[in-house]
């Protein structure tokens, strides 16, 4: 795939995902390498592990450095990152993006054990995010057609922080692209 849409990606996870993913040991980029292997082995759908790839690109276009939760600021990565892959592909990708942040709150709402998974980074974001969801918060979010990949999206999301994983690269999930965009 030799298209300006892959030069882009590639600036951006090349150029951009160096930079340390929020308080672990790993960078942008190979968070979203794990986080694609992840889906990829459970038997996701092309859309799916694409939307697990590129979850987090709102962290490398948003312009607020590498930890702006830390200064008591939501990025809304899910949205600028949701905003930008919506203009690229179709909401099989871009919707599950943009509920993966929801999708923390849900599951820390309704799973007693999910919180105590989330990176000390994560803790701190989720309440920046909204904290718990209410009642009708948790039913609005099960009528939504893609909250059942957003979660799937999440668990990936949270299990891809391993220093030590070994993926495929980056062009290995681009073959997902042609499927995917609009």
């Amino acid at each position: 795939m030799n298209d300006p849409l892959r030069q882009e990606l590639l600036e951006i996870f090349a150029g951009r995902a160096t930079r340390r993913y929020g308080l672990s040991d790993i960078n942008q980029l190979q968070h979203a390498l794990q986080s694609a292997a992840l889906a990829e082995a459970d038997g996701a759908p092309p859309a799916t592990v694409l939307a697990s790839l590129l979850h987090d690109v709102g962290h490398m276009i948003h312009g607020l450095g590498e930890d702006p939760a830390s200064q008591g600021v939501d990025d809304v990565h899910e949205e600028l990152g949701a905003q930008w892959l919506a203009d690229r592909f179709g909401p099989a990708v871009s919707e599950p993006v943009r509920l993966h942040v929801t999708a923390k709150r849900y599951l820390c709402t309704v799973e007693p054990d999910y919180f105590g998974k989330l990176a000390a980074d994560s803790v701190r974001s989720l309440e920046l995010q909204g904290g718990l969801m209410s009642p009708d918060e948790v039913e609005a979010f099960r009528a939504n057609p893609y909250h059942a990949e957003a979660v799937r999206l999440r668990r990936y999301d949270e299990e891809a922080k391993d220093p030590r994983a070994s993926t495929p690269d980056f062009d290995y999930y681009l073959r997902h692209v042609p499927a995917c965009r609009l």
